[in-house]
């Protein structure tokens, strides 16, 4: 697989941070190919035409229909809001694994 970009995305980018952190610390431990960086919502069609995929922080689920109409070609998903609170970056990082292999375009 060739590195991909996962990006993160929340009201200010703050609160991902943390979670990022972890998700980078599993993507090293299992030699994960990927990019996963943090933004605030408002870089998501700047910065979200680079990823591979594009998750938002349930803070901000509400902006989901959105970000998908401003990125039609990507997938834009919510985080998982049990996932998020426990800081699972294992979790976080396998469901976006599966999105990127899901994509039926690659």
């Amino acid at each position: 697989m060739k590195r991909k970009n996962i990006y993160l995305f929340c009201s200010a980018g703050m609160s991902t941070s943390l979670l990022v952190n972890k998700m980078r610390t599993q993507a090293e431990k299992y030699d994960v190919p990927v990019n996963i960086e943090a933004f605030p919502e408002s870089l998501a069609v700047e910065k979200g035409i680079d990823a591979d995929v594009v998750l938002l922080g349930p803070q901000i689920a509400w902006m989901l229909s959105d970000i998908q109409k401003l990125l039609p070609h990507k997938p834009v998903e919510v985080i998982d809001s049990l996932l998020y609170g426990k800081v699972d970056g294992l979790g976080v990082l396998k469901a976006a694994i599966a999105i990127i292999k899901n994509r039926t375009t690659d």
